[in-house]
């Protein structure tokens, strides 16, 4: 499996574009990965977090299949009813 060298989000059409070792370029689109699978607000924004302030860091997840386990460590949320 290739590395990735370098990526970048593309506003207007959505899309992380990453160029990997063998200068293959792959476009990640971020609405279908939020869709398949961020499951609520919270994972969402996780993945949003990653999508702005690093976008490498995204691509690689996505590139290596693992956004499930990656969600499932890092997302810690309290409902509001929990905080009373």
């Amino acid at each position: 499996m290739d590395r990735i060298i370098f990526a970048q989000f593309d506003m207007d059409s959505g899309c992380v574009y990453a160029w990997a070792e063998h200068c293959n370029l792959i476009l990640i689109d971020c609405d279908a990965v939020e869709k398949a699978f961020a499951k609520d607000m919270y994972q969402r924004s996780e993945l949003d977090y990653l999508i702005y302030n690093d976008p490498k860091g995204y691509a690689e997840l996505v590139w290596n299949e693992s956004p499930e386990e990656y969600l499932r460590i890092v997302t810690d949320y309290t409902r509001l009813s929990d905080m009373r």
